[in-house]
């Protein structure tokens, strides 16, 4: 009984594979019949967003749109990507993010997050039938081959700004989006609804508050939230068409479970970025301490913390020079993680380089003190978990300058002793 079940389970995948690839004919009217010159007035549109899944790119939920008539139910979805495609892991980093739209049965659409046990909500547009079929010729035009693959964009250009662009222009105009609920509703940024949607994946938003720089710290308006597949479906209950009417008609559960979806627990304290940020602050400051009291550098300590701050460095110097993300540059953290800090990794090894070194230490100070001046005052905002290890790059430079400096003055005491005794 298992095996025919996941029999049918691959056959009902491998069928929605191939009707992912359909052309636009999909969503018309069967095979030798003519298109009707009068709009379908059977057809429906309605949006579809499932809740959080527990992967990364489900974190925000999803969103789809439902074309049924008497003749069809379709499912369009513009959050279709291929991992097999060239080079993808590069091109993704690099931001040539190509996602894909396609349509699929509604029923298989269904069936999908019925299998996951992720909540699936479905709210019915207030469209007239001209506006309706102006949406479907919409979609069709867009499942075409050549327009199908578009540049995906985190936060401008996604599963969920695709189904409310795609419905005002059907409108002809634009709706009205009131403030979703909440902890989102007053004045947030990208990254403040990003860190919302990722509470329970703070090593996720670690990440991404590293990559991504000051351009998605500006406050949204009520449109730009929409981003956010969960925040779109909370909006669609209050939103209004232009001549004031509601957009949206009803509201039916498709697929029952929680609105929270799939999400993992939270993690624990002790193993969050900023715990262990902290732990590694603990660390390096009872090791300078030590370093100090016997005045001398622990090269070996140098050589790890410089050494991963410049390969984070690489990274954040690829993401703003190379990558046309247009929310990784400017990113100021580069300020403090960049591949110069290989310079101390290594070069502190050479007893020879400690004059270049000191140069070197006194500049990071500068620059970190120039970072932080730029995020006090709001130029970007900090991940609370970069302050443990800023001040660690601070607390190294400082102590190697001292150290030297210090070093260098005794034995320079030393010296005068030494000539002065035996004159």
């Amino acid at each position: 009984m298992t095996t025919m079940r996941s029999a049918c389970v691959k056959a009902i995948i491998a069928v929605a594979a191939i009707l992912f690839g359909l052309p636009p004919y999909a969503l018309s009217q069967p095979a030798g019949t003519k298109k009707p010159a009068e709009p379908d007035s059977t057809l429906t549109v309605s949006l579809l967003t499932a809740a959080p899944g527990d992967d990364i790119y489900e974190l925000e939920g999803h969103a789809a749109l439902r074309l049924k008539s008497s003749t069809y139910d379709m499912t369009v979805n513009w959050g279709l990507f291929d991992f097999d495609s060239p080079n993808f892991v590069y091109r993704f980093v690099k931001g040539e993010t190509d996602y894909m739209a396609g349509a699929i049965p509604t029923a298989y659409f269904i069936e999908q997050y019925r299998r996951e046990g992720r909540r699936l909500k479905e709210q019915t547009f207030n469209l007239t039938p001209e506006e309706a079929g102006r949406l479907r010729e919409l979609v069709e035009i867009n499942l075409l081959p050549e327009n199908r693959t578009y540049r995906y964009n985190y936060v401008r250009d996604n599963c969920s700004t695709r189904c409310i662009d795609i419905v005002e222009r059907a409108i002809g105009d634009s709706v009205y989006l009131g403030a979703p609920a909440g902890e989102l509703a007053g004045n947030v940024s990208f990254r403040d609804m990003m860190a919302y949607h990722h509470r329970n994946y703070p090593w996720y938003q670690f990440g991404i508050d590293l990559a991504l720089g000051n351009g998605i710290d500006h406050t949204l308006t009520n449109r730009q939230k929409a981003f956010a597949p969960t925040v779109l479906e909370c909006q669609a209950e209050q939103a209004l068409r232009p001549d004031g009417t509601p957009l949206t008609l009803g509201t039916d559960i498709l697929v029952a479970g929680d609105e929270h979806g799939t999400a993992l627990a939270p993690t624990p304290w002790w193993i969050t970025p900023l715990a262990v940020c902290w732990a590694i602050f603990a660390v390096v400051i009872s090791l300078t301490v030590a370093d100090i009291n016997r005045g001398s550098v622990s090269r070996w300590l140098d050589s790890l913390l410089f050494g991963a701050m410049g390969l984070t460095g690489c990274v954040i110097a690829f993401l703003i020079f190379i990558s046309v993300h247009e929310a990784t540059s400017p990113n100021w953290l580069i300020l403090w993680l960049n591949p110069l800090c290989f310079i101390p990794a290594i070069l502190e090894w050479s007893r020879r380089c400690r004059a270049f070194l000191i140069c070197y230490h006194f500049v990071n100070f500068a620059a970190i003190l120039t970072m932080t001046i730029l995020m006090t005052v709001g130029e970007q905002n900090c991940n609370s978990a970069f302050i443990p290890l800023i001040a660690c790059s601070a607390l190294r430079s400082t102590s190697y300058i001292y150290i030297s400096l210090c070093g260098k003055r005794k034995e320079l005491t030393y010296s005068i002793k030494y000539s002065v005794r035996y004159s």
